[in-house]
């Protein structure tokens, strides 16, 4: 994460945008009276919301803890994926 001021940034606008997209970096501006920015990718942005989306209700959210849970211990079966 890296902090910058809003005049920084606006001189390196393009590193700036590149880090983020390229590196998933994120970038908080600095703004007069606490008017904080956080820039971050689209891909990032999407990511964030579902993986909120698949924690929003408690069902869901406790299927894919115990499913991680399983995975850690190896308590999994492999498949074939079936062909075109």
């Amino acid at each position: 994460m890296q902090v910058v001021t809003y005049s920084s940034f606006r001189k390196n606008l393009k590193s700036a945008l590149d880090q983020v997209t390229e590196d998933g970096e994120l970038v908080i501006i600095n703004r007069s009276e606490n008017k904080n920015v956080v820039l971050l990718s689209l891909n990032e942005y999407n990511s964030i919301l579902e993986t909120l989306h698949l924690l929003s209700t408690e069902n869901n959210r406790d299927r894919l803890l115990k499913a991680v849970e399983r995975s850690k211990k190896n308590l999994y079966e492999s498949h074939d994926l079936i062909g075109d």
